[in-house]
């Protein structure tokens, strides 16, 4: 644990692509019937490529207040994505993009565990802290994560549309450390994106670890993890 910080308390969770994943089976199955032949594999790979394309043309841009959850960035979102699977057809990337904005509404692709969430949750609960979700969301978050079992491993779930405030807004961040009856040198979050997710957390004034599955990040200055398991491993070596 780094001299200046405090015990670990808690432990914050964001949820899309941290607890929950795209579901990759389900996306493949459709590119199928546009005749675009991929393995959801190559499904999850391209997408750990296009939400570094998105933190860095759009959010690591974007002004105070400015959302996440916009249609525009969600469309870029999955342009970037087939773009990265090669697919440039305007015609097929317009008409996955209105299957997405249909599909299985409130919840969308987002319907998923991350293999290692129950588990990396049970350790932290297990090693006496608190855990929680940070998560900008439509208010479906909580149904969702509780639909999957993993509420039963949370204190508590924070969806930026029940709260009215948005990561990177370090308010969100504070609401949390207030349910959770912590400080801030107390806590770390762990999330895939830097500019909503690590920066928003330091905002606070917690620490932060970003997920960084495909090696795509690059450099940066803050600690990055495979997978959850090893996120997790690594801030319970900070106690």
């Amino acid at each position: 644990m780094p001299p200046t910080e405090r015990p670990l308390r808690a432990v914050f969770f964001d949820a899309g692509n941290t607890l929950l994943q795209m579901n990759y089976t389900v996306i493949a199955a459709e590119l199928m019937r546009h005749g675009v032949r991929v393995a959801p594999e190559k499904v999850q790979r391209a997408e750990w490529r296009a939400r570094v394309r998105l933190d860095e043309d759009v959010f690591a841009r974007a002004t105070p207040g400015d959302s996440t959850e916009s249609r525009s960035s969600a469309g870029r979102y999955l342009r970037y994505v087939l773009e990265e699977l090669g697919v440039a057809d305007a015609a097929t990337i317009e008409q996955v993009a209105e299957w997405r904005r249909t599909y299985n509404l409130p919840v969308g692709v987002w319907n998923t565990p991350d293999p290692q969430a129950h588990e990396a949750l049970a350790l932290v609960r297990r090693a006496g802290l608190r855990a929680a979700v940070i998560s900008n969301s439509n208010g479906s978050v909580r149904s969702i994560l509780d639909s999957l079992g993993l509420t039963t491993h949370l204190d508590f779930v924070l969806d930026s549309a029940e709260v009215g405030v948005e990561k990177p807004d370090p308010r969100i961040f504070e609401l949390a450390l207030t349910e959770a009856r912590v400080v801030p040198g107390e806590a770390v979050y762990i999330g895939d994106l830097y500019s909503i997710d690590v920066r928003g957390a330091r905002g606070s004034g917690m620490r932060a670890v970003l997920l960084d599955p495909g090696g795509d990040w690059g450099a940066r200055d803050c600690p990055t993890a495979p997978d959850l398991m090893g996120a997790v491993s690594l801030v319970l070596g900070w106690r």
